[in-house]
């Protein structure tokens, strides 16, 4: 709640907003010593902001790591996060359970500077171990991964990685620092999409990556100053506004996505439930051994494929169809048609992703309400009626 708090002189009790793209130096000695990292103090907003450094400081408190940086989106924070160290001749190795973006990443950028890559299924150990080359220098992936909520052992893989003198970054967007906190299970790198369950309302884009001061001021810090991906003052300022109320949000989410899950699970038409909350999750031990909560994330299954989830999502009237999560407001979306449709049919079917499945981010609303909503939802799905359009969407 006051972490990383800077008042200015006239004592504000909300974090000051610095718009600004430049600072004022007392003398030319004094711009000299900045920029030689003689004097502390701020350049330039692409380099450093008052306001930025506030959440930073903050979200670096709240993920217990030594340093954190923000950039401006969250796929900025994951290539930030690989670009700034891996280099031409290096392997990387990754869970290939990943969103759309952080696909191509790998897949197709990486490869393109000399970087080689391969993708493994997270939840085999040994696909990771045979995976390890000479060259390997990072293992990445997600857990919970987007959008089949598959669990990757974060201790486990760390440890394979350690033997291979590799660093790991993990992507917790879906846990958040609330619910598990890689670096404790021995990860060396967390990014997060800010734009998720940081802001938590829908507002501002941004992204944050975290670890060791030797990464972050070796790797990272110069990566950023250089290229750019710089998060703006006002949004910094919003999310410091997000962080403040988040554990409140997820905890509240979770228990309602619990509801919604057992609800979904003992509904007709609904073919198929995972939720990282529930013993019957294919890995539920992994998730009692590193995660506190579920989250708010349930995907499940509706008979019928695409026709039929279409159906579904064409007849809600309270939640709403979009392919963001992590809002107060009830989200859904169909990942085939939208988050992983660019990775082609075949990939999304190695990854269990059919054209029936559907990603529901739980927000704030009564289970009551949603439970309603989903039931006509399901209904439609199940019944084949046509639903008109509701204009909201």
């Amino acid at each position: 709640m006051h972490g990383g708090t800077q008042r200015s002189q006239f004592g504000e009790t909300s974090e000051a907003l610095f718009l600004t793209q430049g600072f004022v130096y007392d003398c030319a000695e004094q711009a000299e010593a900045r920029f030689k990292n003689e004097d502390p103090g701020y350049q330039y907003s692409r380099f450093g902001n008052p306001t930025v450094t506030m959440f930073e400081e903050r979200i670096r408190l709240l993920e217990g790591a030594q340093e954190a940086r923000a950039t401006a989106t969250g796929m900025a924070a994951v290539n930030a996060a690989l670009l700034s160290y891996l280099k031409a001749g290096d392997h990387i190795v990754s869970a290939r359970a990943l969103f759309g973006a952080c696909r191509y990443i790998i897949e197709t950028l990486c490869p393109r500077y000399g970087i080689a890559s391969t993708l493994v299924d997270g939840r085999d150990l040994d696909a990771w171990q045979k995976a390890v080359r000479p060259n390997t220098k990072m293992f990445f992936f997600e857990t919970p991964a987007n959008p089949t909520l598959e669990l990757i052992d974060i201790a486990a893989v760390s440890r394979l990685a350690k033997d291979a003198g590799a660093l790991v970054v993990v992507d917790n967007v879906f846990a958040t620092p609330m619910l598990q906190r890689p670096l404790e299970h021995g990860a060396d790198v967390v990014v997060y999409s800010a734009t998720k369950h940081i802001d938590g309302q829908g507002r501002c884009l941004g992204g944050a990556v975290l670890g060791s001061a030797d990464y972050v001021n070796n790797h990272l810090q110069e990566y950023l100053r250089q290229t750019g991906p710089t998060m703006s003052p006002f949004n910094a300022w919003v999310m410091l506004k997000g962080l403040e109320t988040m554990p409140v949000r997820v905890q509240a989410q979770t228990a309602t996505a619990t509801k919604v899950a057992d609800y979904l699970i003992a509904h007709n038409g609904v073919t198929r439930v995972l939720y990282c909350g529930h013993s019957d999750h294919p890995q539920a031990d992994i998730a009692r051994r590193q995660m506190t909560g579920g989250g708010q994330i349930v995907t499940f299954e509706v008979a019928g494929g695409k026709a039929a989830a279409f159906r579904f999502q064409n007849a809600l009237r309270l939640i709403k169809l979009s392919n963001n999560l992590g809002d107060t407001k009830s989200l859904v979306t169909h990942p085939a048609t939208t988050t992983h449709y660019r990775i082609g049919p075949e990939a999304r079917a190695e990854l269990g992703i059919s054209d029936g499945m559907l990603r529901l981010s739980v927000g704030l609303e009564a289970f009551e309400d949603l439970a309603a909503d989903l039931g006509t939802g399901l209904e439609a799905a199940r019944n084949g009626s046509t639903i008109l359009l509701n204009v909201q969407h």
